[in-house]
């Protein structure tokens, strides 16, 4: 029960990883919102999941979205003590010069724009507490990038540093910022990474991973939650490889 007692926020928590972080803060102890564009999902999710998990719709690009989910998650729990921001898109495997400015638009507002949106909106919350852990869910595209995915990938490379910016900002107020970079795994963005899922793709796709197999949504919940737990707490501003030795 290492986050009993504690209060939880995770964006695209609906599915893959998000759910899997969800599963496991749960499981732990904390009470979750579970924040997700699809609504019902969400609504589903916390339905199966018992009392100490409730859903609420956003749209994490928007300002508007992100201030209304705020206003209803600090509402119903008074204060948050972990927000993990795991809302995340790609465009495509194109070439650079090939995306569309919609697509890079959109996978920027969602990767990017939405770390700045929670913390505009949460983050005076947990100054004002002197306490809290910020989770941000990165990639190892920012650290050993992928051809054909650059626009992902910089905005994988934004959110590490980002978090460790954030850190060293926040730490005078007793805020940890961290972030995690999983490899490619069994989540609905898998086939958008491949551009197509067959067993060569996916063949190709696991020779680069020395461990041989992709990530789980249970790896990304286990190391969430010991990144948000007082077991870390001498830890911010850290991106931690979750990724089979992908980066070595």
């Amino acid at each position: 029960m290492r986050l009993e007692g504690k209060t939880a926020l995770v964006t695209g928590g609906a599915s893959g990883f998000g759910a899997g972080i969800v599963r496991k803060f749960l499981s732990e102890g904390a009470r979750v919102a579970i924040a997700d564009i699809n609504a019902d999902a969400a609504t589903d999710l916390a339905s199966a999941l018992g009392d100490q998990a409730c859903a609420v719709a956003v749209d994490v690009s928007s300002n508007e979205s992100v201030a209304a989910m705020a206003k209803h998650v600090l509402g119903r729990y008074g204060d948050l003590d972990i927000l993990v921001n795991n809302a995340g898109i790609t465009h495509l495997p194109a070439a650079l010069d090939e995306v569309s400015e919609e697509d890079f638009d959109r996978v920027l507002a969602v990767n990017a724009k939405s770390v700045f949106l929670t913390a505009r909106h949460f983050v005076p919350a947990m100054k004002q507490k002197r306490s809290g852990a910020i989770l941000n869910i990165a990639s190892t595209a920012g650290v050993s990038p992928r051809p054909r995915l650059s626009w992902y990938n910089c905005s994988k490379g934004w959110m590490i540093t980002a978090t460790r910016s954030m850190a060293v900002e926040l730490a005078p107020s007793g805020v940890r910022v961290n972030a995690l970079n999983p490899v490619a795994g069994e989540t609905p963005l898998l086939k958008s990474f491949m551009g197509e899922d067959t067993p060569e793709m996916r063949a190709k796709f696991l020779a680069t991973i020395p461990l041989g197999r992709f990530s789980t949504p249970e790896d990304m919940g286990n190391a969430a939650c010991f990144l948000c737990s007082d077991e870390a707490a001498m830890i911010t501003g850290v991106a931690m490889e979750v990724d089979g030795g992908r980066c070595i």
